[in-house]
């Protein structure tokens, strides 16, 4: 008899709190939705030569506004594996998924939003080295910045999604993340919030609200976050003094033979090249897909073994000044520690990426002075993106 009580208790809550998720929300006290009569332009993306490229190979059908025509090449590299390809940002669409993003009814407690995780003034990143969730629970790994999400074509450490889209509503469904694992129940909730039919409505052309509308806004909104506009892009473009002498020696070693940063940290975007036949382009492992990971000799042996094998995702450089604690499991707190680790502590995995291997077969080992060591590190200061993290049409729309 008590056993059927408590079930029947807790079928009567379960009841009760899916009800509380239906029904007519109203604004959290004190919270207000602000936008502008006018959208932001978020489509009309001025890029670099250099990027101009860069995103023209990699994410043709993004920026159509720079790129004429753009929508008639179909993004193989970027749509395998019957997964779309990045979403066209337009200034409705990306509208619609900054709301989304910041606003915390994506939560199954109303709670957290993905913008708990991804702070502007972080370059979108978390400080600190587990994320908490809706419940109070830390997350594993550490929050990655969202850093130029449409030129890669594998996201998180493990490289297990392939397009922003893809990538959107994992975090919302993830049990310690954002709990809402139910998209119909989401949608209907969304449905009930005041603000999102007129939204919807003005993206999509109608006031219907389904996982993939929400999916598709939220990846224009990521997608339109490009960070292109560093002291170090102002240098390459020809402003000699955008950077300072030790600055540039930092560049000259970045870039040298002798530390092989630039191998694994490669192109305008500092990032691996994750497309299929890139560097880091077919997995090691057959049939595996395109990845853009490595093992850079982080532990012998290890809980996390990312991919496989220690493998994580190399990560973009652009603006990891801001992005600290580093490494997936945020185990070091300064840029110092991680060259000090490149330098003198990579450990001799059986897996362990070649490049981080010498000539004598053991892990590779640098020997920089210290002066070096701090070149270094103020080099990769100089790919921080101050517009990135100030920018008004990325930031929290409710006051």
């Amino acid at each position: 008899m008590k056993k059927n009580a408590l079930l029947l208790s807790l079928a009567i809550l379960a009841t009760i709190a899916l009800a509380s998720c239906l029904k007519q929300e109203e604004p959290v006290e004190g919270v207000k939705l602000s936008l502008p009569n006018q959208p932001f332009d978020y489509e009309g993306v001025q890029f670099p030569p250099a990027f101009q490229i860069e995103f023209q190979a990699n994410a043709p059908n993004v920026f159509l506004a720079n790129n004429p025509g753009g929508g008639q090449f179909i993004d193989f590299e970027n749509s395998f594996n019957g997964i779309s390809a990045n979403p066209t940002v337009t200034n409705e669409g990306a509208t619609l998924g900054r709301v989304l993003f910041y606003d915390t009814k994506l939560s199954i407690n109303n709670a957290t939003s993905c913008a708990s995780c991804h702070i502007q003034k972080f370059a979108f990143a978390d400080p600190s080295a587990g994320s908490i969730g809706f419940g109070g629970k830390v997350t594993p790994r550490n929050s990655m910045a969202i850093i130029n999400v449409a030129l890669n074509r594998n996201l998180f450490w493990d490289s297990r999604v392939h397009s922003a889209k893809e990538l959107t509503l994992k975090p919302v469904q993830n049990h310690i993340e954002m709990g809402m694992e139910d998209l119909d129940v989401l949608a209907k909730k969304l449905t009930n919030t005041p603000y999102y039919p007129a939204l919807f409505q003005k993206a999509y052309g109608s006031t219907d609200i389904n996982e993939e509308r929400i999916s598709d806004a939220m990846a224009q909104f990521l997608c339109s976050m490009v960070s292109v506009d560093s002291r170090f892009d102002a240098f390459t473009a020809g402003n000699s003094n955008a950077i300072n002498g030790l600055e540039k020696m930092g560049a000259e070693l970045f870039f040298s033979d002798r530390t092989k940063c630039a191998q694994c940290h490669s192109g305008n975007n500092f990032a691996a090249d994750d497309r299929p036949g890139g560097e880091y382009g077919e997995s090691s492992f057959g049939s595996g897909g395109p990845k853009g990971t490595a093992n850079n000799g982080l532990d012998l042996s290890s809980t996390d073994v990312g991919l496989r094998n220690g493998q994580f995702r190399i990560p973009s450089l652009r603006n990891i000044a801001l992005t600290g604690p580093f490494m997936h499991d945020g185990r070091f707190k300064t840029l110092e520690e991680v060259v000090d680790f490149y330098d003198s502590g990579v450990k001799a995995h059986p897996f362990l990426d070649k490049k981080m291997i010498g000539p004598d077969g053991e892990p590779l080992r640098l020997k920089l002075s210290s002066l070096e060591k701090k070149a270094l590190v103020a080099f990769m200061e100089t790919l921080t993106d101050q517009n990135l993290i100030k920018d008004e049409k990325f930031s929290n729309p409710f006051n």
